[in-house]
């Protein structure tokens, strides 16, 4: 069946269930992080590699644990030594999630050529039973000297979505950049 041009469009349309809660922030998170990589940010993924490589050790933990040659009133020493691993870097983990993550959803680099000597923290929240999408950017290392101060835009989801799920792209697009521009731009200097 040959494709018409009124079909193209939404073969490329970002489309959230609606009742889904989980699926229209998916969809949100994602065009941000588009939006700001469109922008010359390019991502910072040391934290997510950090992420893995603590939660490859707390598998080959476990895998050791279960897998261990001798049977169990012998081994019992190993099992508590591997239970106290796997209880401690799990403990690592959650502290880095809660300390260093919260809500991201990107660390960026500065942009190339920029006199800025961080990048962006992007994050967000959408409330469990709320429509109110909040997105606020702010400095990677906010003990920078060129940290800017974070800005943050909240706003009902019903304005970037229509009634069938589809995301207004243009809309959100264009509101995602001013509060890019609204980060970059330089603060007034009092006399």
């Amino acid at each position: 069946m040959p494709e018409t041009k009124a079909e193209s469009p939404s073969k490329n349309a970002k489309k959230a269930n609606l009742l889904d809660q989980h699926s229209i922030k998916h969809i949100l998170d994602e065009s941000v992080s588009e939006i700001v990589k469109s922008r010359g940010y390019v991502e910072d993924v040391r934290m997510s590699n950090v992420r893995l490589l603590i939660g490859t050790v707390i598998i080959v933990i476990a895998l050791f644990a279960q897998f261990y040659k001798k049977k169990f009133p012998e081994n019992r020493d190993f099992l508590i030594a591997c239970i106290v691993l796997y209880i401690v870097f799990n403990g690592m983990l959650q502290l880095l999630i809660y300390t260093k993550e919260k809500n991201a959803i990107m660390f960026t680099y500065p942009p190339v050529g920029s006199f800025n000597s961080t990048g962006l923290m992007v994050s967000s929240k959408l409330p469990r039973f709320s429509d109110l999408y909040t997105l606020t950017i702010a400095s990677a290392d906010t003990k920078s000297i060129s940290a800017n101060k974070p800005v943050e835009l909240t706003k009902s989801v019903t304005q970037w979505f229509t009634k069938d799920g589809i995301l207004v792209e243009g809309l959100f697009w264009k509101d995602v950049e001013a509060l890019i521009n609204e980060y970059n731009k330089e603060p007034k200097k009092s006399k």
